[in-house]
């Protein structure tokens, strides 16, 4: 019996991997991967590791959950080292749950390795506490993506008046429905909302403003998924301490100025 690793490879930059979830590339005889891990950690796994792609995109899936399910059980029974690697955390909203049920199920040994998500990442990379003394003493994780066919089991009056900042993954399509239900529900139309797009990497874009002018905003600013939606008082000290994105500018600076 082999073992499969459920690894959380980080929000993007390939240095946010934990040194853990490096060792499981490194030592994977396969490795199926998710389609907003960053590709670089590939480079990692060791000669003759057969990789595989398990990549979703919203609407279109190139692989169904259940085949990927098969693939961890089948290819741990042979015998082999099985790295499941999966953007951020593997137990935030990335189905890790789901497969670690299936192969304790199928008596598989396997092994957890937490990520850092991009709920807390992204918006730290764009100068975002999701909590501080005096502006959030609470956030919540919640999913901006609801299931077809499902009804909405959201407890959007608890989020609009219980939580100081709110992390909505998957959201971008959803958004204006997101802030109608949380102002609806209580909060402040003024209540300032940032949307980080490919947060933590060289493509990050933000865009801010509240909740009732950022739906115009992002819709002239044309900005898609991946992105974090962020609402609370703690978009505000983006403008103090927007590091990463200065960071970013004054590396290009240097660049120009050398040529």
């Amino acid at each position: 019996m082999g073992k499969v690793y459920l690894v959380g490879a980080g929000p993007g930059d390939v240095d946010l991997i934990t040194v853990k979830g490096l060792k499981c590339i490194q030592e994977a005889d396969v490795i199926l991967y998710d389609r907003l891990i960053n590709k670089e950690l590939l480079t990692y796994a060791k000669p003759g590791a057969d990789l595989i792609y398990c990549g979703k995109l919203p609407n279109y899936h190139a692989m169904i959950q259940d085949t990927i399910n098969h693939f961890l059980v089948k290819y741990a029974k042979q015998g082999k080292v099985v790295t499941r690697l999966k953007g951020g955390d593997p137990f935030v909203f990335g189905r890790g749950a789901e497969e670690a049920e299936v192969l304790a199920n199928h008596k598989i040994p396997y092994e957890v390795v937490p990520g850092i998500t991009s709920g807390i990442a992204a918006p730290a990379y764009a100068g975002i506490p999701v909590t501080h003394r005096e502006l959030g003493s609470s956030f919540a994780i919640v999913t901006g993506h609801m299931r077809a066919g499902k009804d909405d089991a959201i407890h959007w009056e608890s989020l609009a008046k219980g939580i100081d900042t709110l992390a909505i993954y998957m959201g971008v399509g959803n958004l204006p429905y997101i802030c109608e239900q949380l102002t609806k529900h209580g909060r402040s139309a003024n209540t300032p909302v940032a949307l980080v797009h490919w947060g933590t990497t060289e493509a990050q874009h933000t865009i801010t403003g509240t909740l009732s002018t950022i739906v115009e905003i992002a819709k002239a600013s044309d900005i898609q998924n991946p992105s974090m939606i962020i609402v609370g008082e703690v978009v505000k000290l983006r403008d103090k301490i927007q590091w990463f994105e200065q960071k970013m500018m004054s590396e290009t600076l240097m660049k120009e100025a050398t040529f």
